[in-house]
């Protein structure tokens, strides 16, 4: 029985060195990203709450932003890994061709959007108690770091395009080494900007804001600079922009599958920023809890993230050249490590989490309490992330976009914010159960996205 549950759900050495060969820098980057978004987090919550909850306001708006993005390339990035796997280099340059129209035509709109609305969305989480000049200050550094970070939209999106078509051709180690040090410029220019060293004002919000954007820059200059001198080693790059042309075959096959998957990331990421408005209805209090909350969690997510990342692309190679049996072996196997690996980040954050909150000098006593309790939920439901992540890579690598719409975003939209719209506003359940049946509801995520996986509707090769 055990050597037969081995065999089906554990690889083999050189199965494993593969994977993490893929995982281990995503899940690096990714980790010193979300961790100086954490130190970045705290030293603006240690300048005021009020600067703190304004830039948490504004982040989760760009997150809507950033996963627009993310869908954009991803829709694309199908097609790109399979046709690297096809050994197809033409078909991975007209991709990443698509990625840079498509994205710099997205980053306008979102820029229009934020200055044309950008005061409403804010106000919708500063409508829950707390006092007047406090609501007020807090709307006041949002708007302003907003103006700022809309600057840094450009370089972003054109990392990711790059970043996103390295990665699809095998090439994770550069978008890793170009992350790590856009991140310690960001911490870098954090210290000086925050508080003012060496001579520089003290600009608090604003100065994080100035220091991501400076981050954006030098990661964008990084990865197109050290792509464009290897262009023997990375040959999608070469003759790239000597035209913007795509084949109209493949822009309809992109569209046809991407555009669910852009939908999808857009709609899953508006559905947090409405679930995270349905907590802030509950107080200014729980704004800092779960702005709190939600930046130390993220730092733990990134085991399953970069195992969801990893299972797109080698399952998506596996998938373009033809290589179907060993697809669902190896699906299987990837999806039973990205748990157990999950699991060990999900034990040290539920320990720790009573003693993160009070890094925090300026937020209250409350809110500490609540963060806390925020984490340990958070610890509790990360086994249950995990596997949705993966059953959705794993959808996504075969092409099935339009079904993951309806297992991801469609499921957000239409049983996770209902619920927390119905119990912040109609009932007196207090926040730290409110919060859990809302979070723990993505379980019924993990039942659909196990059939879905059984059933072999994502076996499929979209490139030829």
């Amino acid at each position: 029985m055990l050597q037969r549950l081995k065999k089906r759900y554990v690889g083999d050495r050189a199965f494993y060195r593969m994977t993490l060969g893929i995982a281990v820098p995503i899940m690096i980057q990714n980790g010193i990203s979300n961790f100086v978004s954490m130190l970045d987090n705290i030293m603006v919550g240690n300048v005021s709450a009020e600067q703190m909850s304004g830039v948490s306001i504004v982040n989760q708006l760009i997150f809507v932003f950033n996963l627009m993005i993310f869908g954009a390339v991803s829709g694309a990035g199908i097609f790109g890994a399979q046709f690297y796997g096809s050994g197809d280099h033409k078909g991975v340059r007209d991709t990443f061709r698509f990625k840079i129209l498509s994205c710099g035509i997205l980053t306008a709109l979102g820029i229009a959007i934020f200055l044309g609305f950008g005061d409403e969305l804010i106000r919708q989480y500063l409508q829950g108690e707390g006092q007047v000049e406090q609501i007020e200050a807090c709307f006041g550094y949002a708007k302003q770091y907003l103006l700022i970070m809309m600057v840094g939209f450009i370089p972003f999106y054109i990392s990711q395009c790059y970043a996103s078509t390295l990665r699809e051709t095998g090439e994770t180690i550069l978008p890793m080494v170009a992350g790590i040090v856009a991140v310690a410029v960001n911490f870098c220019f954090n210290l000086v900007l925050i508080f003012g060293l060496l001579g520089f004002p003290a600009m608090g919000a604003a100065g994080a804001a100035v220091a991501t954007v400076i981050s954006r820059f030098a990661e964008a200059a990084i990865v197109i600079i050290a792509t464009h001198r290897n262009k023997k080693k990375y040959l999608f790059i070469e003759g790239a922009y000597k035209s913007f042309k795509v084949p109209g075959s493949l822009v309809k096959g992109i569209l046809q599958k991407g555009v669910p998957l852009l939908l999808n990331e857009t709609l899953w990421a508006g559905g947090m920023a409405v679930l995270n408005q349905c907590y802030s209805v509950r107080g200014f209090d729980v704004v800092s809890a779960v702005n709190i909350s939600s930046t130390i969690s993220n730092v733990f997510n990134v085991s399953f993230i970069a195992m969801g990342s990893a299972i797109g692309i080698i399952i998506g190679q596996m998938l373009g050249a033809g290589k179907t049996e060993e697809a669902v072996e190896a699906d299987r196997k990837l999806i039973a490590f990205s748990i157990v690996s999950c699991l060990l980040f999900a034990v040290v954050l539920f320990a720790l989490a009573p003693f993160f909150p009070l890094i925090y000098k300026e937020v209250g006593a409350n809110s500490h309490a609540m963060a806390s309790s925020f984490m340990r939920i958070a610890a509790c439901c990360m086994p249950i992330g995990a596997y949705a992540n993966a059953a959705y890579f794993t959808l996504r690598s075969g092409g099935k976009t339009f079904i993951t719409i309806l297992f991801d975003s469609c499921y957000v939209w239409l049983l996770v914010v209902p619920l927390a719209f119905v119990l912040s506003r109609f009932t007196s359940l207090s926040i730290v159960p409110l919060f859990f049946c809302c979070q723990f509801i993505e379980i019924g995520k993990c039942i659909i996205g196990a059939i879905m996986i059984k059933s072999g509707i994502w076996i499929n090769k979209i490139v030829t």
